[in-house]
């Protein structure tokens, strides 16, 4: 994992002053590399695979201060997990599905319409919202 440009994560730590010891640069590029939204023991199983002295401590302490910093966000899905991801560059949404859990980020120019025109309509601006849909699967997918 060495080498090369430093990941965004990393950038990110490096610009807001945070001191990089090699195994906080290793749970940044995990967390960095993640398509889905890991929660921290996920992110121990990977980072440990990378570096084997990484201890469960150490990414908790180390996904703290990252969120604590602005890096990263928290997301509670109602699984009972705190799960992660890179501070997005833009706006999104979740949909979750209760049966895998499977998060599926996504962005609906209508639904911000919407939501900016309710809060009008009741004499607010927006400033900030979250969008979690949890749904099942239409079908049942058999194999």
């Amino acid at each position: 994992m060495g080498g090369g440009k430093p990941a965004p994560i990393e950038e990110a730590c490096i610009a807001k002053g945070l001191r990089m010891t090699e195994q906080r640069r290793v749970i940044a590029r995990v967390l960095g590399r993640s398509q889905d939204h890991p929660d921290v023991e996920e992110l121990y199983r990977r980072a440990s695979a990378i570096d084997d002295k990484i201890s469960l401590a150490t990414v908790y302490r180390t996904v703290r201060l990252f969120e604590d910093a602005g890096i990263i966000e928290r997301h509670e899905f109602g699984d009972g997990r705190s799960r992660y991801e890179q501070m997005p560059g833009e706006h999104h949404d979740h949909l979750i599905d209760l049966r895998s859990g499977k998060v599926i980020e996504f962005r609906s120019e209508e639904i911000e319409r919407l939501q900016d025109e309710i809060a009008r309509r009741h004499g607010y601006k927006i400033v900030d919202h979250r969008l979690e849909l949890y749904a099942v699967p239409l079908k049942d997918k058999k194999t």
